[in-house]
């Protein structure tokens, strides 16, 4: 079976956004984003979203499709890019999965569906007063009676997930567990080339995020925070919790200075960058280009096509 889409991924500020561009220009292809952050209007800076610049003519899809305060799920990325992709496939097109948020491709390429099921408002509603009076660990216990195996795995304070199991299994007669093992056995949605960016050495990686976060704030990242909050958009709605937007909504509000937001920023992007990498190195057969230095994209283009045309991408 011949593949269907390039996946390209790696650690943050690692140059996904140039070579996935170049591999398009090269194979004719179209860039379907798995950034979970780009997805948000107006989080353009924080999210290093990129430019009509440099995109270079080439479309991208998937950024720019969601209000900062809607509550994006993964279920919804799932739908929404499986949709794009076929759409560039029928113009016979090469779509190229350019992202580094790994939930996002890993549900994208199994086709992995979501306990959904009907939802019922009363009974989440229920469900949650219910949570309220007999605690986290009283509504986990009635989870554990009909759903060990999920129960095992949650924490009687993550209240979303042990309210949503028992809704899923009540509605449906069904456990997300046994929804989850029925996924997991069906043939995955793409066949998928991937290919994933890092650098020999961790200190040339960390040296680019430096000047990734220097390069935000030079851009104006503290008034578009600003922009966001004169809106209405709540700083405490899943979006702005991202890395970069917390921490820069304490310096718009004064609680920490420019300088310290900055500090935050690099550290925390740092251990993301390194979260990312584990991720790719436990998950699928990815060809690895490791840069010295700075990115060559030119050269990394190069040994992409090539090992793309072996796979029988031409």
């Amino acid at each position: 079976m011949s593949p269907e889409i390039v996946v390209l991924s790696g650690p943050t500020a690692s140059g996904k956004t140039a070579l996935g561009v170049a591999l398009c220009r090269a194979l004719g292809g179209e860039v379907v984003s798995a950034d979970s952050m780009q997805i948000y209007r107006r989080m353009n800076i924080g999210t290093a979203k990129p430019t009509a610049a440099e995109m270079q003519g080439v479309p991208h899809h998937m950024l720019d499709v969601a209000e900062p305060w809607e509550n994006y799920s993964v279920a919804r990325y799932v739908e929404e890019a499986s949709a794009r992709i076929d759409e560039i496939r029928a113009r016979n097109r090469l779509p190229v999965v350019v992202g580094g948020t790994g939930l996002y491709i890993d549900s994208l390429l199994s086709g992995r569906t979501f306990a959904g099921g009907p939802v019922d408002p009363a009974l989440r509603q229920e469900l949650n007063e219910r949570y309220d009076e007999i605690g986290g660990a009283g509504l986990l216990g009635e989870l554990r009676k009909v759903d060990p195996d999920r129960a095992a795995k949650l924490h009687a304070a993550d209240k979303k997930r042990i309210v949503r199991a028992m809704e899923v299994y009540i509605l449906t007669g069904r456990t997300i567990t046994q929804h989850d093992a029925e996924t997991r056995a069906l043939p995955p949605r793409y066949h998928a080339v991937r290919i994933a960016l890092d650098f020999a050495d961790r200190a040339d990686l960390y040296a680019r995020i430096d000047r990734r976060v220097d390069a935000m704030f030079d851009a104006g990242l503290l008034d578009e925070v600003r922009a966001l909050l004169d809106e209405g958009v709540s700083a405490a709605c899943t979006a702005m919790q991202a890395i970069g937007y917390k921490e820069a909504v304490g310096a718009v509000r004064g609680e920490r200075s420019a300088a310290e937001a900055a500090a935050r920023i690099r550290q925390e992007t740092r251990r993301y960058a390194k979260r990312q990498l584990t991720w790719l190195r436990g998950g699928g057969d990815y060809y690895w280009i490791r840069f010295q230095k700075a990115p060559d994209i030119a050269a990394a283009c190069q040994l992409s096509t090539d090992f793309l045309h072996s796979h029988g991408i031409k």
